[in-house]
């Protein structure tokens, strides 16, 4: 069984994913050890409970490269094989990154390499977009720019506010970071030479 360390914010409701397109974050960033991932996503899309949990007081993140040691031993001792993002509005240092070379999972509200950044949600429908969408991601030095793991388009409608599309990027969210999650723990992706994600097909009986 494949192990998922999770990071998420501490305003986020639940270890579901989430994205914020400009709200602050509005509580101490929360540490969810481990929990158990990679199987057939239930009609809650959330994950099975976790094995362990840790908080991180705002005061830790005062050195985020020693905070990130700490999430990193956390995260070793838990035998996790790889790192969540599920809405953890921070950038993680290369303590994290290092100790998990593309093995840190996130989650953009947009398609990659379009619209990267905190504000993409807004920053798609101000561009006035016909189709956004979703991301998933491998995470590394370079913000918003790992290697792609997964994508799913959003058609902006006619009369939709940026409210609305807010909700229906989060429904694909909801819907594509538990089943890219699956291919993962179930081995079928890498990542080539030249830092492209491939999908290894399943053979057939």
């Amino acid at each position: 069984m494949v192990r998922f360390g999770a990071l998420i914010s501490g305003a986020a409701p639940t270890s579901r994913p989430s994205s914020t397109r400009s709200r602050p974050v509005r509580s101490t960033p929360r540490f969810l050890s481990s929990f158990r991932a990679g199987l057939t996503p239930t009609a809650s899309n959330a994950p099975a409970p976790p094995a362990s949990k840790r908080w991180c007081s705002r005061e830790a993140y005062a050195d985020p490269h020693a905070a990130d040691a700490r999430i990193v031993e956390a995260l070793q001792r838990a035998g996790c094989d790889y790192v969540v993002m599920a809405g953890c509005m921070r950038k993680v240092t290369d303590a994290i990154l290092d100790a998990f070379p593309d093995r840190v999972v996130n989650l953009h509200p947009a398609l990659l390499p379009a619209f990267a950044g905190a504000h993409a949600i807004q920053d798609a429908f101000d561009a006035g977009v016909k189709v956004t969408g979703v991301t998933v991601h491998f995470a590394n030095a370079e913000y918003d720019k790992g290697p792609i793991i997964a994508q799913r388009a959003v058609v902006v409608a006619e009369g939709d506010t940026v409210d609305a599309l807010e909700a229906k990027i989060h429904a694909v969210e909801h819907e594509l970071y538990p089943e890219t999650l699956a291919l993962i723990a179930s081995g079928r992706v890498s990542v080539g030479r030249i830092g492209r994600c491939t999908l290894r097909r399943v053979r057939s009986a």
